[in-house]
């Protein structure tokens, strides 16, 4: 079975790139930008698609503390994305926005 995605990819400045590039190579990924590649995955539909992509990449790429790997696909009707590598960071365009910030500080007097 085939799920097409779309993967992000940070693996800082000493990240295998070599393994990640041959790895998307062999799965015929189209290029969509800095760091980030569509292609068809195919796996076994009796396990889970997730877990299978995550053990195929951790197989062929030497993963290091602070990589990271995003992964946007249509799960259940819906387009989901999840990290499949690391977890979230602070967004670097946070404060630039005109939020308002309607919060009011109250002490004792």
């Amino acid at each position: 079975m085939g799920k097409t995605v779309w993967i992000t990819y940070d693996l800082g400045v000493q990240g295998d790139y070599t393994g990640l590039y041959a790895w998307l190579d062999d799965h015929q990924a189209t290029e969509c930008g800095d760091s980030a590649a569509f292609f068809n995955y195919e796996y076994d539909d009796s396990k889970a698609f997730i877990d299978q992509i995550k053990e195929d990449l951790r197989n062929k790429v030497k993963l290091e503390s602070g990589n990271r790997i995003y992964i946007i696909r249509k799960e259940e009707g819906k387009t989901r994305g999840s990290f499949l590598i690391g977890k979230r960071k602070a967004s670097p365009w946070e404060g630039y926005g005109e939020k308002t910030d309607n919060t009011e500080e109250v002490g004792d007097e």
